[in-house]
């Protein structure tokens, strides 16, 4: 299969890396199940541990602290629903506004059917949530406050959190905090003991790992209660045969991009800042949205006026661009993005956005391919909302 013209949608999913495929292809023939006493079983076990060891060591945390999951949405769960089952009888979960619905829709569900009181942190017009709109959040209660999950970076626009400083007024108050570090690792350097959090997401198919692998990291002493039950694998809190094929590859995907982490960071600023610029100058009107500096290096996500985002995003496609209009769950659902309004835009501006993200196989083809059939397909897109 041929590679698109230009593959500008990274945060959906990127390409797996050549030490993933190695890593994962070296398993896919091994027979055994890691549960197994057996030579066979001992073999996968082996390869398990040692993936274990590997990520928590590119990310700062204890192997123990290391909960393999099948991606992002089930640790995202894992984190909200069983850290608010753990802290019964406190019924508040504060979640920001901007997360990605893995991590809204948990939370929406625990207030529909579990009691749960879920507030939403509001952002600033860059997406943003500053801490002393969680320190008052948390006073109004502090008491009742059962867990907090704030997004390490968003995926729509690429706001980087103050996870720091978010994660030490949680400390203050000994509240469990979650971040989804998914769009973070990689791009940003990530060390989990250093962030303050108790519970971090990842997720491999982000960078440049397999799909259907990732984990949640918990920190020592911070239990949730479990949301699948069975074997009791994983501490007992995730049961669950492990997929040691996709975990190796997951490890190496993980390895790989934290070592090369520095150096991705500068090739992707300068690339995408060579892409914003340029789609400013082929669009004059075109407004950024994010923060404009404090960012994710592979991140330019803009809203285009008088376009609607689902006819740019096909007319492009139509052309050999590939991006999105948003989280790539909620493409096809048309309504305005809930990141976008919560930062204050209008539904019409927030219907009317791209995102174009970079990541490791990305060049300046990718951008001079953009900017040659933008224009014209901004045209087209006007003149269709016209009539």
């Amino acid at each position: 299969m041929s590679r698109p013209s230009a593959y500008l949608d990274h945060a959906a999913t990127t390409p797996m890396l050549p030490e993933a495929i190695e890593a994962m292809t070296e398993q896919l023939g091994r027979v055994g199940n890691a549960s197994s006493l057996h030579a066979a079983g001992r073999e996968v076990r082996k390869v398990v541990e040692e993936s274990r060891e590997a990520i928590a060591g590119a990310l700062g945390a204890r192997p123990s602290e290391v909960v393999f999951t099948s991606g992002g949405t089930e640790a995202d769960n894992l984190a909200i629903k069983g850290l608010f089952w753990a802290r019964r009888p406190r019924k508040r979960v504060l979640i920001s506004s901007v997360e990605h619905h893995a991590a809204l829709d948990p939370a929406a569900w625990l207030a529909d059917s579990q009691g749960a009181q879920v507030e939403l942190l509001k952002v600033d017009e860059h997406g943003r949530v500053h801490p002393d709109t969680l320190r008052a959040a948390i006073a109004r209660d502090p008491g009742d406050v059962a867990m907090i999950s704030i997004m390490w970076a968003n995926n729509e626009v690429g706001t980087v959190q103050p996870v720091h400083a978010l994660a030490a007024v949680a400390g203050d108050h000994g509240i469990p905090f979650h971040t989804d570090a998914v769009q973070a690792i990689g791009q940003l350097p990530v060390s989990f003991a250093e962030s303050g959090a108790d519970a971090l997401t990842l997720t491999g198919h982000k960078i440049g790992g397999p799909m259907g692998a990732g984990a949640l990291l918990l920190a020592k002493g911070v239990t949730p209660v479990s949301v699948q039950h069975g074997g009791g694998q994983e501490r007992d809190v995730r049961s669950g045969t492990l997929d040691a094929p996709a975990i190796a590859g997951l490890a190496a995907a993980v390895r790989t991009a934290v070592k090369e982490q520095q150096a991705q960071h500068r090739h992707l600023t300068a690339l995408r800042d060579e892409l914003i610029d340029r789609v400013r100058r082929a669009v004059p009107d075109v407004v950024l949205n994010g923060d404009p500096v404090d960012r994710l290096p592979g991140n330019a996500h803009f809203s285009f006026p008088g376009c609607e985002g689902d006819a740019l995003l096909m007319l492009l496609d139509a052309r050999g661009i590939e991006c999105s209009t948003g989280s790539a769950c909620s493409a096809g659902v048309a309504q305005p993005s809930h990141v976008l309004l919560a930062m204050g835009a209008e539904a019409a501006a927030a219907r009317g956005s791209l995102r174009f993200t970079l990541g490791h196989t990305s060049t300046h083809d990718d951008v001079d391919r953009l900017i040659e059939v933008l224009p014209a397909v901004v045209e087209r897109a006007r003149r269709a909302g016209l009539t």
